[in-house]
């Protein structure tokens, strides 16, 4: 089942943001998440914010759903009154958005680009299950200016799949970054989840293989983590499968490294290789950078100017909130100067382009010289006054940036 959404204070019903978040725009730049909750059917490893058909009960259905979001679009334009924007990054994800007809698709970014405006060069990126696309329908997408897409190959193994409960076949993915490459986007992700029980170091071998022969200029490989309330986790629990190995997962992120990074694929963040600088996904830059974004649908979570909030979780509340004209903002938190270091720090250690040193409080300064002893951080980096993590350093990154914050 989906996870809880975090504690906070009350989220004002009318979703007015405090006036210092107006007047603080992040020079990272601009973007908007917007959430689709529909599965056809519910991986076992998953526990994201979606609901399969029977879940959903009244209020709310994909042919339905453009429109409720609509009204969150209106909201946010009158709570921002012109304070962001325009918006530089689009990134719909789910759940399966492709389940909805391309047509919705398209026209949620164009109703995004009459609220906001989007940038010129603005990256609009969609994921999608590969049984759900075909190349008409990518086509279709693209023409609508999609720019990028990001498909669940997780593994090339039928045995793989089958543990995760995907859907799809071994080479279905595969087909589909060729059917996207053809419908002319600029970028093609796959996503890989490594550390499966039951998983050989073959297996994944050949998905790292198959994602480059596909010809995908990122890849994205997650080590697999067992979530609380999900299919998998009470397989494991019950003995029917074995807890994923940490020996094993940082086993599988070597082998990722070398094979991508032969192939021209080189890491930017510890999870995520990319082709070229251009071909990064640049809204997910924007997170681990700071920026702001507005999430959109039930669950979606914001952050502007340090005041984050969270919507409802099921598609009907949110879209009850939205029709009673108030906002589906369940709670909210507005961060102190501290909690925003402490996530800064987390979060651009983990970046190639890494954390200035300038930007480490002194107890952090002081932590850098054992950790870079131990091996974990790139001296020459250091000397230039950045802390970047070593191949061994990204094994261990929590670790480092735990020690960095210490």
């Amino acid at each position: 089942m989906p996870s809880a959404l975090p504690d906070g204070e009350p989220a004002p019903a009318d979703g007015r943001l405090p006036d210092h978040a107006l007047t603080r725009p992040s020079a990272a730049g601009f973007g908007v998440y917007v959430h689709v909750p529909f599965c056809a059917t519910r991986c076992g490893y998953c526990d994201f914010n979606t609901y399969t058909a029977e879940e959903l009960g009244g209020g709310v259905s994909r042919d339905t759903y453009p429109e409720v979001l609509r009204q969150e679009f209106t909201l946010a334009k009158t709570v921002l009154d012109g304070a962001r924007g325009p918006v530089d990054t689009v990134f719909i994800g789910g759940g399966t958005p492709t389940l909805l007809d391309a047509s919705a698709l398209t026209g949620i970014v164009a109703d995004i680009d009459r609220t906001f405006g989007l940038a010129p060069d603005a990256e609009i990126t969609t994921e999608a299950n590969p049984e759900t696309v075909d190349e008409t329908y990518l086509r279709q997408l693209r023409d609508g200016g999609f720019t990028r897409v990001s498909l669940g190959m997780q593994s090339a193994s039928p045995g793989v799949l089958a543990i995760l409960e995907r859907s799809h076949t071994p080479g279905r993915a595969l087909e589909a970054a060729a059917a996207a490459r053809r419908a002319g986007f600029d970028h093609v992700n796959l996503d890989l989840i490594y550390g499966t029980p039951g998983e050989h170091a073959d297996d994944f071998r050949d998905s790292l293989a198959a994602a480059v022969d596909a010809g995908a200029d990122h890849v994205s490989a997650y080590s697999l983590i067992v979530e609380d309330g999900t299919a998998l986790a009470a397989k494991v629990r019950r003995g029917v499968i074995a807890q994923p190995s940490d020996d094993v997962a940082a086993d599988r992120y070597l082998m990722a490294e070398e094979i991508l990074s032969e192939a021209g694929l080189n890491w930017y963040e510890v999870s995520n290789w990319a082709a070229t600088e251009r071909a990064r996904c640049r809204h997910n830059l924007l997170y681990w950078r700071g920026g702001d974004w507005w999430g959109f649908g039930p669950g979606a979570h914001s952050h502007i100017a340090g005041v984050r909030w969270w919507n409802v979780k099921h598609p009907s509340r949110y879209s009850q909130r939205l029709t009673a004209r108030r906002s589906p903002a369940q709670g909210r938190e507005i961060l102190t100067d501290h909690q925003r270091y402490v996530e800064d720090v987390m979060l651009r250690t983990r970046l190639a382009e890494g954390m200035p040193i300038a930007s480490l409080q002194p107890s952090g300064v002081a932590a850098i010289p054992p950790i870079a002893a131990a091996g974990l951080l790139d001296t020459g980096a250091l000397s230039t006054g950045t802390v970047r993590l070593t191949l061994r350093g990204r094994l261990l990154a929590d670790a480092v940036i735990r020690d960095l914050l210490d």
